[in-house]
């Protein structure tokens, strides 16, 4: 980084964006090890131009700087620097998919309740010739003493 690309106070200057350039300059490292870092840490994510150039936040160099300084000065690994930024809060934690019970397949439970109708059906027609037979029989003996 050139003393151009500093303001007076030695800090970032004053932009709203910086390109991958940039970045690899402030920071110290070189490209490649930017877009790993962003493969590996999830609150860095750049903005991509029309162009598809990675387009960083001030938030985002800041980041790096921290990322840098915990892998380089402290002697972190990827893992460890990732649990500390996670704690300060600066990277979001792990997303834990919770995976729900299956769900009874539709035709599974379509299969149960056609059952179900089934049996209730053949109970109504078990009933229904009940019914009938017993007509029969009350016609019979009803006819029997009348005639």
């Amino acid at each position: 980084m050139t003393p151009a690309d500093t303001n007076a106070d030695g800090q970032l200057p004053v932009k709203l964006y910086y390109r991958i350039g940039e970045v690899s300059e402030i920071v110290g490292v070189e490209p490649h090890v930017l877009r790993y870092w962003e493969t590996e840490f999830r609150s860095i994510r750049p903005q991509k131009s029309r162009k598809g150039q990675r387009i960083y936040s001030r938030r985002d160099v800041d980041k790096l700087i921290k990322v840098k300084d915990l892998l380089y000065s402290h002697g972190f690994t990827i893992a460890g620097a990732r649990k500390r930024l996670r704690e300060g809060g600066a990277e979001p934690t792990a997303v834990v998919a919770v995976v729900p019970a299956p769900a009874p397949r539709p035709g599974a439970q379509l299969r149960a309740a056609l059952g179900e109708i089934r049996r209730d059906i053949v109970t109504l027609l078990g009933e229904l010739d009940q019914a009938r037979a017993g007509i029969e029989v009350a016609g019979r003996t009803h006819g029997a003493t009348a005639g």
